[in-house]
């Protein structure tokens, strides 16, 4: 099973694994980092280096970040590794959902689902309303 980390700004990993676990129920190998402004690089990096080796069964783990280019992500950044570890920046629920039910894929495959899965779960429900108003 692939480890999951989702590192974000604030509590927002936190917040998101609590509500996947909400859907789906309790899962194992999850963990979550909150980067907050006081915190020093050097200890995000122990807490994330501790983290993967916390989640890794020895099948990989996808890191979560809440948006490319920030903290969250360049710190994950720094800990690439192929096909040991991957990092997926835009963290939502849809991605988080799909790559919990997935775990059992190599970690490629399970980056490519997720990726589809966020890009998914992004709707403008006054684009698809208007449509069914004039389809009808």
């Amino acid at each position: 099973m692939v480890g999951v980390i989702v590192v974000t700004h604030g509590l927002l990993g936190k917040y998101l694994l609590d509500a996947a676990q909400t859907i789906l129920g309790p899962q194992e190998q999850c963990a979550h980092i909150a980067v907050e402004g006081s915190v020093e690089v050097e200890t995000l990096m122990t807490e994330l280096k501790r983290a993967v080796k916390h989640v890794d069964s020895g099948n990989g783990v996808l890191i979560l970040t809440d948006m490319f280019g920030g903290t969250p992500s360049n710190i994950s950044l720094s800990l690439l590794q192929t096909n040991k570890i991957d990092v997926l920046t835009g963290a939502n629920l849809p991605m988080l959902l799909r790559i919990l039910g997935m775990r059992d894929q190599n970690l490629s495959e399970l980056v490519l689902d997720a990726k589809n899965a966020a890009i998914q779960g992004i709707v403008a429900a006054g684009e698809i309303l208007t449509r069914k108003i004039k389809g009808a």
